[in-house]
């Protein structure tokens, strides 16, 4: 004579292990057909019907045999296809915030590009000394004072440098913005 449900999952849940061998291999199709039709997927049913056969042990423990044990078996099985939408779900937001993410700083990273084309174009326009000033002060990230030094030059003469170059960029610059 078969053994019940009820008794083998009564015997799996005390440790009994060919009680649990039995109920999985009368209940693996139905776990398994269950799981491809709330998934759609043949590879996700797959995973999940592992997933629940390897969580069953400790489920087994909750079961109060108040329903059938198909009825609870089911149960299960649709709380984990939901768990699973659920982390899906979690996932898609997550990898979308991470794209979105993504572009911004590729948009950040090009217009920093530009921004460094630019700048290199504008300077090699202006004079020799007027680049070598900047290369100091902000290249070198020298003081003033600092550069005057280096170029043997008095510090207000670097200082009027620095704004001179900051006035003839922007002029290049609200030039190409005209155009």
């Amino acid at each position: 004579m078969d053994t019940s449900d009820d008794s083998l999952a009564r015997g799996a849940a005390a440790g009994d292990r060919d009680a649990f061998a039995a109920l999985i291999e009368r209940h693996y199709d139905r776990i398994f057909r269950l799981a491809w039709r709330m998934t759609g997927s043949r590879t996700e049913a797959e995973d999940l019907a592992q997933d629940i056969c390897a969580a069953l042990p400790a489920k087994l423990r909750g079961w109060r045999g108040d329903a059938l044990f198909t009825t609870w078996l089911y149960r299960v099985v649709v709380n984990a296809a939901h768990d699973l939408r659920r982390r899906q779900s979690v996932r898609n937001r997550a990898a979308l915030g991470w794209g979105d993410w993504e572009l911004a700083r590729q948009d950040e990273v090009q217009e920093a590009r530009a921004a460094q084309k630019w700048l290199v174009a504008a300077m090699t326009a202006l004079p020799v000394e007027l680049r070598d000033t900047v290369a100091l002060v902000l290249g070198e990230e020298m003081t003033q004072a600092e550069a005057a030094a280096v170029l043997g030059l008095a510090e207000g003469t670097v200082a009027w440098r620095m704004s001179e170059v900051k006035k003839r960029l922007q002029a290049v610059a609200r030039k190409e913005a005209r155009t």
